[in-house]
């Protein structure tokens, strides 16, 4: 089943959702809404989905990058972003930690902001430890793109969006971005947005 992705206004996407006990996560209602946010994911498409964009109020994000969605990047372009393919799991209470390895500063987008991109600076690395969709402890340690999918979705759970973080003269339409920007490097974009003179 396709659940509908809230946009940006609707208040639940800046109250921070409630976290889950072990026993709420194997019920068959949390179960349930894991796979349709998994189908609604996939549908969209997306690398990452939480649950407040789906209009409910918990803490709890399905995340995958599949090797299909960057089957036409460039060797070049996948190592700027130190990406790579992310298999399906679930985050739910997620406690997040930044490392120390300095920040990388690429455009995401939202399934919440549909049509629009901006950029926005990430750490690198990061450590989560959360509960998994069986409700057992897991802690992550994730580096590049995935270090900035689980940053993005952590911030759903706790109300914040990317546009919080974002870099405002970057702000545009993702058809604008694909138009204009998509091939320039991040050195060339910084300096055409009047972020470096």
């Amino acid at each position: 089943m396709r659940l509908k992705i809230v946009q940006a206004g609707e208040p639940v996407l800046r109250q921070p959702g409630k976290a889950l006990s072990s026993a709420e996560i194997r019920s068959r209602e949390i179960q349930q809404l894991i796979e349709w946010m998994r189908e609604t994911m996939h549908d969209a498409p997306g690398v990452g989905l939480a649950a407040p964009q789906v209009g409910i109020s918990l803490q709890l994000a399905v995340i995958e990058d599949k090797p299909e969605y960057t089957k036409d990047a460039g060797a070049e372009f996948l190592k700027e972003r130190e990406r790579k393919p992310v298999p399906f799991h679930v985050i739910i209470n997620p406690k997040i930690t930044l490392g120390e390895a300095g920040s990388a500063e690429f455009f995401e987008g939202c399934l919440s902001l549909a049509g629009f991109t901006a950029l926005v600076p990430r750490a690198r690395k990061v450590s989560v430890e959360c509960l998994d969709h069986k409700g057992e402890s897991r802690v992550i340690h994730a580096s590049g793109w995935y270090a900035r999918i689980l940053q993005h979705e952590i911030d759903h759970l706790h109300g914040a969006m990317y546009i919080d973080r974002m870099q405002p003269r970057t702000f545009m339409s993702v058809e604008n971005f694909n138009r204009l920007w998509k091939d320039k490097p991040m050195s060339e974009m910084r300096k055409l947005s009047g972020l470096e003179r």
